[in-house]
C-alpha cells in the first residue's frame, strides 16, 4: 500500500503555493549558493506564468504523502503535440520513498490527456538529482527548443497513447 497520493489542483491552492515557494527557493538556493531570501522568492514566483498551468493549456499536480503536501510539477502545453515538464519537486524530506516516479507518471499522464504526444524539458546542469530522475524515466537530451538565463540542458521523450 503506498502513502502517496497524486491528483491535478490548482496552481494558487494553499498547498501548490506551498510546494513552488519552496521549489523555487530550493533551486534558486542552490543557484546562488546561499539561501534565497524570502523577497527573492517572492520576486521569483511574480510573473512566473504560473496561471497557464490550468487546462486548456496546462495542468498542476500535488503529491501527498500520509496526507502532507509533499510533491508538486506542471505540465505546459507548448503547441498542440508538445508539453513541458516544468516546476518538478520533492520536499527532501520526503525524497527516496517512491514519489517521484509516481509524479512522473501522473504529469506523463496529465500532458497525454491534454493531447500531448511528446514531452520536453529543459534545466540546469547543477541539478543533477532532477536529471538523472528524467533519464531513468526515458528522457534523452535533445537540441535546444527554448532559450533563457537558467536553461543549460533540454531533455525530450515520446509519450504513449493513453
Amino acid at each position: 500500500m503506498t502513502l502517496w497520493t497524486l491528483a491535478a489542483e490548482p496552481f494558487d491552492s494553499p498547498d501548490a503555493t506551498a510546494l513552488r515557494r519552496a521549489y523555487y527557493h530550493d533551486v534558486a538556493s542552490r543557484y546562488w549558493g546561499r539561501p534565497a531570501t524570502t523577497e527573492e522568492v517572492d520576486d521569483g514566483l511574480t510573473g512566473d506564468g504560473a496561471e497557464q498551468l490550468t487546462p486548456p493549456t496546462g495542468r498542476f499536480v500535488v503529491g501527498r504523502y500520509g496526507g502532507e503536501a509533499a510533491a508538486c510539477g506542471g505540465v505546459l502545453m507548448l503547441d498542440d503535440e508538445r508539453a513541458e515538464l516544468t516546476r518538478v519537486f520533492l520536499r527532501h524530506d520526503f525524497r527516496g520513498r517512491g514519489g517521484a516516479g509516481l509524479l512522473m507518471e501522473r504529469l506523463e499522464h496529465e500532458a497525454r490527456v491534454l493531447g500531448a504526444r511528446r514531452m520536453v524539458l529543459n534545466t540546469r546542469l547543477d541539478l543533477v538529482e532532477a536529471r538523472a530522475l528524467y533519464v531513468r524515466h526515458g528522457y534523452a537530451e535533445i537540441p535546444a527548443y527554448c532559450t533563457g538565463p537558467y536553461m543549460e540542458i533540454w531533455y525530450g521523450k515520446e509519450l504513449k497513447d493513453l
